[in-house]
């Protein structure tokens, strides 16, 4: 059998160009033309497809898919409205102009007058069809000022989970039908990119405070362990426990209660670097785990977030009284030997030594201040402490 012809030799056969004007003529050379340019758009949709794959967080996901819109139709912007993940943030709004971050004036604070138009019409349309669709709604004039071309939903199994708005393409061209399912194509790899995100961080963090939730912080806690031993590097524990709170709910009932957990989780995350692991541990106890960090810098960490919650103010009905912390740190480097459970013992010794001394304070773990582990097991449920 003959090896399959190469591109060039099918064009140099004899017969190809004994009838050359013909095959012109009919628009055979056009078709592959055309056959030529679905292959390259397949193959860059597939490479576009797994870099999105490959990203690790949401604005990595629409990072990527800026690039692959931007060097497929090169158009004047691209706009990503996104819903939040946790009921209590604010609608992301993340505007690109040639390829970098850009200010909108988008004035825009939900998406929900969107989501009837997409589940009737699920793929990429043409802005003013959608326009004459909803009406006349503050949403979309909000949006009419940056005049969209196109608008494409990024849809879940149930939900619209945001959409993106494209501008007229730089070369003034109007965009093709086949350049909307290309683009359709793409929205559904970035809406599957998501999924498999969502999904990870709904296993990872606590639905009620958007931390991260007990069982990821001990894992990244006996990674921390091993890499302080093998790096002989240092790292510390703080456990974080919310004073009187059991009289806070009785006195002003769960749901204030759940307020301020939510807002003690906002000021955590602000406190906080970006590798560090901050967990509810369970009930009002939460735990920060800080890498690179001594015993002195984790004072400080927790000082700060200390006088931070007790200058909280909390949004509610009627004034809820001021709320305290107490704060216990545990530091472990390579000849502590200790396991991740006696850690957070010891940082847990260290708290309730916090609240003997009359709470709202910080105190680190002391060898011999505190009665020693290998001796007492000194574990204690949440509710115990006040």
């Amino acid at each position: 059998m003959n090896p399959p012809k190469k591109n060039n030799d099918f064009l140099e056969d004899p017969r190809i160009i004994e009838n050359y004007a013909l095959l012109q003529d009919i628009g055979v050379f056009r078709y592959l033309d055309r056959l030529h340019k679905e292959i390259r758009d397949y193959q860059s949709l597939l490479a576009g497809a797994v870099d999105i794959f490959n990203r690790t967080s949401v604005h990595d996901i629409m990072d990527a898919a800026v690039w692959q819109i931007s060097d497929q139709f090169l158009p004047s912007f691209i706009v990503f409205l996104w819903r939040p993940l946790q009921a209590k943030e604010d609608l992301t709004i993340r505007g690109y102009r040639n390829y970098k971050v850009a200010d909108f004036p988008i004035s825009i604070h939900s998406i929900t007058a969107f989501d009837d138009f997409f589940h009737h019409y699920p793929r990429p349309v043409n802005y003013r069809f959608m326009a004459e669709y909803i009406g006349n709604k503050p949403a979309l004039r909000s949006l009419d000022k940056i005049e969209p071309e196109l608008v494409a939903p990024i849809l879940g199994p149930s939900d619209l989970y945001g959409i993106i708005l494209v501008g007229r393409k730089m070369l003034n061209a109007d965009y093709s039908s086949e350049e909307l399912d290309y683009l359709q194509h793409l929205m559904s790899f970035v809406s599957n990119a998501i999924q498999n995100h969502l999904h990870y961080e709904r296993s990872v963090r606590d639905v009620k405070t958007g931390l991260f939730n007990h069982g990821f912080l001990m894992t990244r806690l006996n990674e921390e362990i091993a890499r302080s031993r093998r790096l002989n590097g240092f790292a510390s524990v703080i456990v974080i426990d919310v004073d009187n709170f059991k009289d806070f709910n009785d006195n002003y009932g769960h749901l204030a209660g759940d307020r301020v957990l939510e807002n003690i989780a906002l000021l955590i995350k602000q406190s906080v670097r970006t590798e560090d692991i901050p967990s509810r541990f369970g009930g009002e106890e939460f735990t920060i785990l800080l890498p690179d960090a001594d015993k002195f810098t984790a004072w400080r960490v927790a000082e700060r977030l200390r006088l931070s919650i007790s200058e909280m103010s909390v949004p509610w009905s009627h004034p809820l009284p001021r709320v305290t912390i107490s704060c216990g740190i545990c530091e472990f480097h390579k000849e502590s030997q200790l396991t991740a459970e006696e850690i957070i013992n010891r940082a847990d010794e260290a708290l309730y030594q916090s609240k003997k001394q009359g709470r709202n304070r910080s105190s680190h773990w002391k060898s011999g201040l505190l009665f020693k582990l290998e001796h007492k097991n000194t574990e204690r449920k949440p509710d115990e402490r006040c």
